[in-house]
């Protein structure tokens, strides 16, 4: 637990809500700040890490932290209602409190990537973790080259950030690219700027990739992993330099509960980010 004031692993922080907004029917958005006598604490993250969120009277669970470390003072989580926590969770209202412990795990190797060029893949709900690489990447963007950002989802209901993507789309910081499995677009602000197919697809149209300076992340299903990954290695990117992240393991946070666990590695406590070579033995995963 990384909290300036607080270094004890078990002890929350109180956080306020301060806004929030549905991404689509079944994913809100969430901005919170310290509260009360937390008020002064200041988190210090990675992007790719995670932190436990507490509903009072309903339990906690891990959610990937979604803001940039570069803006400080709010973080953001963007949270799917799948359970007894997330239903709770969509029934606070602005000004509301929950609970904070973290950040718990690995996120991706910033100094490794400093002066490089990036390659993000996100599918579905994976856009939320990488949310925070991508813009902590346009905050400095003197740091890095090029920053290619690929973000597949089902349909265009489902695309989550749609407005600030769509935005993305005419910036000359970021070469992004828009897929949907099925691509029936009704509105015209989206014709002819969202792609029909799977996130592979559209690794054909990327030219110029310099594999020795190049790292990639991905995050989505986990179907996704093993043809995203091979798409990379036909550029020649070296297997240290792809990076993927098992958030949707999570759930204790601290390697008690065994539920992340993959053959010997805790996943929660070792990644969630681990380089394709860390990994590519694992069971069940690639």
């Amino acid at each position: 637990m990384k909290l300036a004031n607080d270094p004890h692993l078990y002890t929350p922080i109180t956080m306020r809500i301060i806004a929030k907004r549905d991404l689509c029917p079944d994913v809100r958005f969430f901005q919170m700040v310290p509260a009360g006598e937390f008020k002064q604490v200041k988190i210090d993250y990675k992007p790719g890490q995670f932190m436990m969120l507490s509903a009072f009277g309903a339990g906690e669970g891990p959610f990937s932290i979604s803001s940039p470390p570069s803006r400080k003072g709010i973080i953001e989580f963007g949270i799917r209602k799948a359970g007894k926590v997330t239903e709770k969770l969509f029934t606070l209202r602005d000004g509301d409190t929950v609970g904070l412990r973290g950040p718990f795990g690995n996120g991706f190797p910033i100094e490794k990537m400093l002066g490089k060029d990036l390659i993000i893949v996100a599918g579905g709900l994976g856009v939320v973790p990488l949310r925070s690489l991508i813009l902590y990447a346009l905050d400095n963007r003197e740091s890095f080259g090029r920053i290619i950002f690929i973000y597949g989802f089902k349909n265009v209901e489902e695309m989550l950030f749609n407005e600030v993507l769509l935005e993305m789309l005419d910036s000359d910081q970021i070469e992004l690219y828009l897929t949907a499995d099925k691509c029936e677009v009704k509105d015209d602000k989206y014709k002819g700027r969202i792609c029909e197919g799977q996130v592979t697809g559209i690794f054909k149209d990327l030219k110029n990739i310099d594999p020795g300076r190049t790292v990639a992340a991905v995050c989505g299903p986990p179907v996704m992993y093993k043809f995203v990954v091979d798409k990379l290695l036909e550029f020649n990117i070296g297997k240290n330099n792809i990076f993927l992240s098992l958030e949707r393991r999570m759930k204790c946070g601290v390697g008690k509960c065994g539920h992340c666990s993959i053959d010997y590695i805790y996943t929660c406590m070792e990644g969630p980010v681990f380089s394709y070579w860390d990994v590519i033995h694992m069971r069940d995963l690639i």
